[in-house]
């Protein structure tokens, strides 16, 4: 065979980076055990960064949700110690979503027309409250722009009870930070709408030919035997209750290996004798999991340049094997095979539209979920069938199975 590894471009990946807040930690837990005789708490500004960092850690996940009533109010909490303002306030487009401070009743009205200005200019600006309640410590404000992809989403207004350039600066720092955090969650977005895209897009490789033959196909049955004709007909049921699943973005590779043998079942039913599939299974990675559907379409490709073109018989191996901290599975027919410069055309999007997006979807999620060392090997040749293989960590933080059959 010549082997042939698929290219495809890395797709972005964002990594949080960690601090050395454990070792503060522990001196601050120390120092709460009455435990000194070691404890070095730092210089005063050590001190400040520790707790500059920790505040903004803790208001930095509900953030990553979006900008909604329930994230800034948390938000505002932990940010209001940070700035050590009066009172601060997280607002929309539309409305005030979160205040903490006093001030709230005879305040909110008024911010919202300091927001809507905000919307066409997006600038930064300090304002006098003009409050005229003697006992309102609200006498200054600084309202800064909540920036996102489309424009200025929101604000953040924080409230002083003098002139202060030092709250200028660090208000408008501090509604940067949450900007970023807005984008991220919006990048987060973006990546499940993504996701959810490529399994409608493997769904639809679900081809209406295969469920037309696989009707027919039972239907032949329905007569001459009808205990087969019911067992496909379940099969059937199975198959696309699974493949056709609404929630969980990671499945067990039993529930997948699983489904394709449904799958297989329909299709040995249409060929007969001419596909012949051989299944070697490690049982200790039965429970390892893997991205939802990314194997179905390997065996899917193996079933259509078979049989499906050859017209002659066809024998497809499908095996899962333990390789110490990651499992490997490789899906291989001793069908017709194809060029490799033609396989790279495919994979590439050079084709027909159906052509390759199988291979070419599974292997973009792979290195999306893992990173590139994880994308699809294929090794094919004119009329020396194909191999194509996946490795897929036993563990990886954030995956796990979810969800399951509607």
């Amino acid at each position: 065979m010549t082997a042939l590894a698929t290219l495809v471009p890395a797709g972005l990946a964002l990594l949080g980076t960690g601090t050395a807040l454990g070792v503060l930690l522990g001196r601050l837990s120390a120092d709460r055990r009455g435990d000194r005789s070691d404890i070095d708490l730092g210089t005063p500004v050590e001190r400040a960064t520790f707790h500059t960092l920790h505040t903004a850690s803790l208001a930095a996940p509900p953030l990553r949700a979006g900008l909604t009533e329930d994230t800034a109010r948390h938000a505002v909490r932990g940010l209001r110690p940070l700035l050590g303002t009066e009172a601060l306030c997280l607002a929309d487009r539309t409305r005030v979503l979160a205040w903490d401070g006093p001030g709230a009743g005879h305040h909110e009205h008024r911010v919202m027309t300091r927001v809507h200005a905000l919307l066409d200019s997006g600038r930064s600006e300090s304002f006098r409250t003009g409050c005229e309640q003697p006992d309102c410590p609200l006498r200054w404000a600084v309202i800064a722009p909540l920036t996102g992809e489309e424009g200025v989403l929101g604000a953040l207004v924080a409230y002083g009870s003098r002139e202060s350039a030092v709250l200028v600066r660090a208000a408008t720092e501090v509604a940067r930070w949450v900007s970023v955090q807005l984008e991220l969650a919006e990048l987060d977005r973006s990546r499940t709408r993504l996701i959810e895209a490529e399994i409608r897009a493997l769904r639809a490789q679900i081809s209406p030919h295969f469920i037309y033959n696989s009707l027919a196909a039972i239907a032949s049955f329905v007569r001459t035997d009808p205990e087969q004709a019911r067992e496909l007909l379940l099969e059937f049921a199975d198959f696309t209750r699974y493949s056709f699943r609404r929630h969980g973005e990671f499945t067990q590779l039993a529930d997948e290996l699983r489904s394709i043998e449904q799958y297989l079942a329909l299709a040995g039913a249409r060929f007969g004798d001419r596909l012949s599939v051989t299944l070697q299974v490690a049982p200790e990675v039965l429970p390892v999991a893997l991205p939802f559907l990314c194997l179905q379409p390997l065996v899917e490709n193996a079933v259509k340049h078979g049989p499906g073109e050859a017209g002659s018989g066809c024998r497809i191996t499908i095996a899962a094997q333990d390789a110490g901290t990651e499992a490997v599975v490789t899906v291989e027919d001793d069908g017709v095979g194809m060029a490799p410069a033609r396989l790279r055309a495919l994979l590439a999007g050079a084709g027909p539209a159906s052509s390759g997006i199988g291979l070419r979807n599974v292997d973009e999620r792979l290195r999306q979920v893992y990173g590139d060392d994880y994308g699809l090997v294929v090794e094919t040749g004119v009329g020396a069938g194909m191999k194509v293989t996946v490795r897929v960590p036993k563990y990886r933080a954030g995956v796990h199975p979810g969800g399951g059959p509607d």
